[in-house]
């Protein structure tokens, strides 16, 4: 199937799935479920006009406090990744770690962060980096260990080092497992986010999830939710296609590396 048909079958889809919608809310008339375009309407006022709901400063600092988080559990994947591949003791510990830690959803930690640092964005931004620096490390440890060992001591014998195998060898090497990586972390970063945004938001850290647990308890606008999951899924589409996608095409997919 080439990219133009496949491209036609996704707008297909979406407009059948829209359909199926407008049918059962004309069909319903229930305040749960609004017509299309009321959710338009909505998300156009909350956008360009309301001062109440100003939903682009709600995912304005959402989108804020995950880029800060994603960039500290990106690097700290790196580096203790690295630091796996470079000491065979520390790989025994991180190993372990990584297995524990990665079972624990970021939502249930968000009391204990809670009570220990109270409602701050530092409170979020450490359940990003928990969200995020778990799954990656483990996709890069699996990556650097699928590495033919003919690359390994290709390195070797040009004079690399530990540090220099990591940069010249095993990151090149597994790319595809550390974009796959940060594909789930991402993905679970974003929706920790919101989760404890809508279950623990406050004023001092109004994110979309607060945006959202407002509109449904406090200014009962049910549009308003759905306007709100509208840019949530705009924006993962973004990240998706527009970054993720392109950073595999000019990497990975341009070396060969998956077709």
């Amino acid at each position: 199937m080439s990219k133009f048909q496949k491209i036609i079958v996704r707008i297909i889809f979406v407009a059948a799935l829209l359909g199926l919608w407008e049918f059962y809310a004309i069909q319903r008339d229930i305040m749960a479920v609004p017509r299309i375009e009321v959710i338009l309407k909505t998300l156009y006022e909350d956008i360009f006009v309301s001062d109440i709901r100003p939903i682009l400063k709600y995912l304005g600092k959402s989108l804020t406090m995950i880029a800060e988080g994603l960039g500290i559990g990106v690097t700290l994947a790196f580096i203790f990744s690295g630091l796996s591949v470079a000491s065979e003791l520390f790989n025994t510990v991180y190993n372990l770690v990584v297995s524990i830690m990665d079972l624990l959803p970021a939502v249930a930690l968000m009391p204990i962060l809670m009570i220990t640092l109270g409602a701050t964005d530092t409170t979020i931004i450490i359940l990003v980096i928990h969200s995020v620096v778990w799954p990656m490390s483990r996709s890069i440890i699996d990556g650097f260990k699928s590495v033919p060992k003919m690359y390994i001591e290709s390195g070797k014998n040009i004079g690399l080092n530990r540090i220099g195998l990591v940069f010249g060898i095993y990151i090149p090497s597994s790319f595809s497992s550390i974009i796959s990586g940060l594909r789930v972390g991402w993905a679970r970063a974003w929706r920790g986010l919101i989760s404890a945004e809508m279950i623990f938001g406050v004023a001092s850290s109004a994110g979309i999830g607060t945006y959202i647990n407002n509109a449904r308890t406090i200014w009962l606008s049910f549009p308003s939710v759905y306007a709100a999951l509208i840019l949530i899924i705009i924006v993962g589409v973004i990240v998706e296609y527009g970054i993720f996608a392109t950073v595999e095409h000019f990497t990975v997919r341009r070396w060969g590396m998956i077709s």
